[in-house]
């Protein structure tokens, strides 16, 4: 009996776009506006995302102009942005806001090496438990005897080729954050 791995190959699509989110979170000397995604401004009485409040453009490598679709929401949205601490210069005109990305440090870079290190980390981990959880089943369906022995193993090597060629990927996209952080 084949393994049903689609709900696995679910999983690991779910990590992967956890990884690529938090990677597109960790901001580097390049304007990006990913890294706004995660703010949200006090407007019209609740919290909204900065892209539901304004256009976002970016103006050169290193800046980020935000113009709101009411000029009212320019002060709410530095605020924001300042309050997130996330290291960027934030100015307001009378067009809007305009986000600076600093030039990074080599202690900035390593930090920021580290936490991607960790991210990548979290997201392997997270591969081992559905594989293990998969791994288990397996094994289940062997001792109820819905699988035989060769099966088992057939099935747990294919698991394993999954597994491996994801964590392939997972370093791939490290690898591009991690020479993205270091350009």
């Amino acid at each position: 009996m084949q393994y049903n791995f689609s709900k696995f190959k679910e999983n690991l699509k779910s990590v992967e776009d956890w990884i690529a989110k938090e990677f597109s979170g960790i901001r580097t000397a390049r304007a990006t506006p990913a890294i706004l995604d995660a703010i949200f401004v006090e407007a019209y009485g609740s919290k909204m995302p900065i892209k539901q409040v304004a256009t976002i453009n970016i103006e050169d490598a290193r800046t980020i102009r935000i113009a709101p679709f009411d000029l009212t929401q320019g002060k709410a949205i530095e605020k924001a942005i300042t309050a997130a601490n996330l290291g960027l210069s934030v100015s307001a005109d009378d067009r809007g806001v305009r986000v600076n990305f600093p030039e990074l440090t080599a202690e900035r870079r390593t930090s920021l090496l580290k936490l991607a290190k960790e991210r990548l980390e979290q997201a392997k981990v997270s591969v081992r438990k559905h594989r293990d959880d998969v791994v288990k089943d397996i094994e289940d369906k062997n001792k109820k005897k819905e699988m035989t022995d060769d099966e088992k193993f057939r099935n747990k090597a294919d698991l394993q080729k999954l597994v491996d060629d994801f964590n392939k990927k997972l370093d791939e996209h490290y690898s591009k954050k991690e020479k993205e952080i270091n350009s």
